[in-house]
């Protein structure tokens, strides 16, 4: 049964130097066409399950003008929501105004997930992004005061020419807003990127791993629970909808090059918005029962809890060890068992993926 759906909004009013997602300079004659395009989506594959997850993301879905924000929601209003429903969307502060805030309030938006990414001017040059942090803190409070009590901000580190103390300083502000989660990433430079395109280079990786262990011990200090690689909550504040993704849940995806996971295939939209209009998918797999194991555990094993083996034997008719032989990567240290849980330990998940390849490697 699909109990999760995400939308995307391609449109951004300028390009971070970093982002390799799919996205697009906003330009209003592009807006409703889309939006049209979108609700027909909708309509034609939505088979009107009740959502206990909805989640808008870009992009920058707040840089939409308050009436092109107001029919995005009106649109989505076709969903069933259950009444306990995670409904997020993705801003920035720049994009971000009172008067949306209202509006979102108005239909039903109770999570913000909020792109502070730095607060260093050299390096928000660097990204090409800006942020006001009185802005942020004004919004936020006003959030809070309408009824919308679960945000996340995003942090982003490792970036070319930043130290610990820069990295503190960033947590410092985030720590100031009380968030109930925090999603914290590694610059990683892409190819087609503005970064990759200037050959722009990485820190080192032993610097990375000393952020990385700094951001997971600051965060504890302050009440933060890690629960998985990227990602910190106060406790009862985990995402639900990344849950749905990495327990491998299945989901709807909507709009400009997104994916959907439904009944055993995963679809995945055109990036051109000339062929999203048109109602062209790129890509149409059919998972196979490996296939479907496989993400499983890929998935799973990101979350600092791990996989729930009782779960995983009722999902597919046998044990995990009947699939992978995993008595020797215990053994070694590289997995554990808490109970009927399979987890990375958590001194080794900054190194999840080398695991990942050694387990996917004892495939039986």
């Amino acid at each position: 049964m699909i109990k999760s759906c995400y939308v995307h909004i391609p449109f951004c009013k300028k390009i971070c130097s970093y982002c390799d997602f799919c996205k697009l300079i906003y330009h209003k004659k592009f807006i409703n066409s889309y939006l049209d395009a979108l609700e027909k989506e909708i309509d034609s594959k939505y088979q009107g399950e009740v959502l206990d997850t909805l989640y808008i993301g870009g992009g920058t879905p707040t840089c939409l003008s308050y009436e092109e924000l107001e029919r995005l929601l009106k649109i989505l209003s076709k969903l069933k929501l259950s009444k306990d429903i995670e409904y997020t969307i993705e801003g920035n502060v720049d994009s971000i105004t009172i008067e949306k805030l209202e509006l979102l309030k108005t239909y039903g938006i109770n999570r913000l997930s909020i792109g502070v990414e730095t607060t260093n001017l050299r390096f928000l040059q660097l990204l090409n992004r800006t942020l006001d942090q009185e802005k942020c803190r004004t919004l936020v409070d006003y959030a809070r005061s309408i009824g919308i009590h679960n945000i996340n901000f995003d942090l982003i580190y490792a970036i070319p020419g930043e130290n610990i103390d820069d990295l503190e300083k960033d947590l410092d502000f985030i720590l100031s807003l009380f968030p109930e989660h925090i999603s914290t990433y590694s610059l990683i430079i892409e190819e087609n990127t503005i970064l990759g395109i200037k050959d722009t280079k990485n820190i080192s990786e032993e610097l990375d791993y000393e952020m990385y262990l700094s951001i997971c011990k600051r965060l504890k200090e302050n009440g933060y629970i890690h629960y998985e690689i990227s990602n910190f909550s106060k406790p009862g504040y985990e995402s639900k909808h990344n849950l749905c993704y990495w327990k491998n849940g299945e989901y709807y995806g909507f709009g400009l090059g997104s994916s959907s996971y439904i009944h055993k295939k995963r679809i995945t939209n055109t990036r051109s918005i000339t062929r999203y209009k048109e109602g062209i998918v790129l890509a149409e797999e059919e998972l196979s029962l490996d296939d479907e194991i496989e993400y499983e555990v890929i998935l799973g094993l990101r979350l600092l809890k791990g996989i729930d083996l009782r779960l995983f034997e009722e999902k597919y008719h046998h044990s995990l060890s009947y699939y992978y032989d995993v008595d020797q990567l215990i053994e070694e240290g590289y997995l554990q068992l808490n109970n009927h849980y399979l987890s990375i330990p958590e001194d080794k998940i900054y190194v999840s993926n080398e695991i990942l390849v050694k387990i996917l490697q004892n495939r039986k």
